[in-house]
């Protein structure tokens, strides 16, 4: 089936978040999530589950368990059994597990910023510590530096959250880095907790690396979270799933989840379950289309708005702008939604390093693409 993926369709009154926080006059390029339509194999399950008019208590289905787990060793040589695999209703959740299931108050949690606001926002909220070296920006893209990881791992420090593929700056991590980091926290005695929520979302050149599958040393002492939520645009639904080899990291994940944290909705597995089996086609499509409005949006970055620089995007559908030298009054932020009616996100948002930065989700129609920047433009053409 062929997708059009040009077509502008109407979101505004539809209870979406994104559409809907800013107002009637504001292009939202925040938060993350396609303007484009799910896969049409997905709606139709969806479809079919709602007229069988049954929505009792629900669990994984075994063939959804199935499909995971031939997935992974399809695409990872990475064979996991049954009981390791962890249903979650969203992958921010499983963030959240992961420090309050291996971690005490006062604990370290480890992040490097900038990053998913969740990472470095959470931890503290909970009453950790937060330890957050931050990644350097090396010309248009970012490293870990290790010298500054290494020094910031104290005896407080008992978790590391990794972002991989990285969210804001676009990152796909090689298997050379992901060895050093992990190396890094057996020295130390750290879980890993990778979200890997990205990892269908790469362009030519980059390949994933699940963290677990670098030895079972490694495995031993992770927690993979994954979802389906951003690669077919499913986050409304609400399914995602850890991985745990350690069957003691899974009883206390288990012990400090249960009568909390619900399972995935009937809807979600439903979802979860025709992307797997029937929504290839859609996605191989949508991945084309996002190529090339991240090369359409560099090359207009470049062009068009002088002073911004845009991170070299390895995979996802957010870029992160470098608006520093703009000479932007105030934060970048607040001047593109007044000036220009456009809703980023705030760069500060995502800690160390992030501040005088937006980040811009580019997974939109071409012309909803081309408005915004064009709005970025005018409004930059003022000062």
């Amino acid at each position: 089936m062929r997708y059009d993926l040009d077509q502008v369709r109407e979101r505004r009154g539809s209870d979406s978040l994104k559409w809907g926080k800013y107002g009637q006059e504001v292009l939202p390029m925040w938060v993350a999530d396609m303007d484009f339509p799910c896969a049409e194999p997905i709606a139709r399950a969806l479809r079919q589950r709602v007229d069988q008019g049954f929505f009792g208590y629900t669990q994984a289905p075994q063939q959804l368990r199935l499909l995971i787990q031939e997935r992974l060793a399809r695409l990872y040589n990475w064979h996991i059994q049954e009981e390791e695999l962890l249903f979650l209703p969203s992958l921010v959740t499983g963030l959240n597990l992961s420090f309050l299931a291996f971690t005490a108050p006062g604990d370290g949690v480890l992040a490097q910023p900038p990053v998913y606001h969740h990472f470095i926002r959470d931890p503290i909220l909970h009453g950790r510590t937060l330890i957050d070296p931050p990644l350097v920006q090396i010309g248009d893209t970012y490293a870990i530096d290790f010298g500054a990881l290494e020094g910031s791992i104290s005896e407080r420090a008992k978790v590391f959250l990794l972002c991989n593929p990285h969210n804001p700056v676009g990152r796909v991590y090689t298997r050379q880095e992901l060895a050093r980091i992990a190396n890094a926290c057996l020295r130390h005695g750290l879980i890993i907790s990778s979200d890997e929520i990205h990892c269908d979302l790469l362009y030519p050149g980059h390949l994933h690396i699940p963290m677990a599958t670098l030895s079972p040393e490694v495995a031993d002492r992770t927690v993979t979270l994954m979802s389906l939520s951003k690669s077919y645009n499913l986050a409304g639904l609400g399914c995602a799933f850890a991985i745990i080899k350690n069957p003691e990291l899974r009883r206390m994940w288990n012990i400090t989840s249960g009568g909390i944290v619900p399972g995935p909705t009937i809807m979600g597995h439903v979802a979860a379950l025709a992307a797997l089996k029937e929504g290839g086609e859609w996605l191989e499509q949508v991945l084309l289309y996002l190529m090339g409005n991240r090369d359409f949006l560099a090359t207009y970055v470049h062009v068009n708005l002088p002073g911004i620089r845009m991170s070299r995007v390895e995979a996802t559908y957010l870029a992160w702008l470098d608006c520093r030298e703009a000479k932007i009054p105030g934060d970048p932020f607040e001047f593109f939604l007044k000036e220009a009616k456009v809703a980023l996100m705030d760069g500060k948002q995502f800690g160390k390093g992030g501040e005088g930065f937006v980040r811009l989700n580019f997974a939109c129609p071409r012309k909803t693409l081309t408005e915004a920047l064009d709005r970025m433009a005018e409004a930059l053409k003022k000062l």
